[in-house]
């Protein structure tokens, strides 16, 4: 896959590696800071979902580099390996974050109230924060890790 005659991989990771660890940060306040939510609550979900097509195409991408080049296949595997991790890993991620932005209640800043949210499911209000923090977390070391391993395999 090219645009332009440059491979689609390095354009897609430079996607996933601001809109990942964006998503990370953003889940993260929205699940630790409720008088926030009313003002995270979306960005929170659009992010996510963002950032999970971005890591599936950063992933799909990669593979296809892959197979035209495989002269590196042995330098790539761990980084491949990696990214089909973070790939899989942002399915449940962008799931939890989307299932927390509907579900989960916050006060609103608006003088007219618009934009607060009462709890949809009151059994979750404590297993969704205490849930998107360790999985934010998870993932902006994946994405790490990912980047590291591609910029040795390239550069190393």
């Amino acid at each position: 896959m090219e645009i332009a005659g440059l491979p689609l991989h390095p354009l897609t990771v430079h996607a996933t590696v601001v809109v990942v660890p964006l998503s990370a940060v953003v889940a993260i306040v929205f699940a630790v800071v409720p008088r926030w939510r009313w003002l995270t609550r979306w960005p929170s979900a659009v992010t996510a979902v963002l950032a999970l097509g971005a890591s599936w195409l950063s992933s799909t991408s990669g593979e296809a580099l892959a197979e035209a080049t495989p002269r590196v296949a042995e330098a790539i595997e761990e980084h491949e390996d990696l990214g089909e991790l973070l790939a899989a890993s942002m399915i449940p991620f962008a799931v939890v974050v989307v299932l927390a932005a509907w579900s989960l209640a916050g006060p609103t800043a608006l003088v007219s109230g618009r934009g607060a949210q009462h709890s949809r499911i009151a059994s979750l209000e404590k297993v969704l924060p205490a849930v998107l923090v360790p999985g934010s977390l998870g993932v902006l070391v994946l994405v790490v890790l990912v980047g590291d391993s591609g910029a040795r395999a390239v550069w190393g």
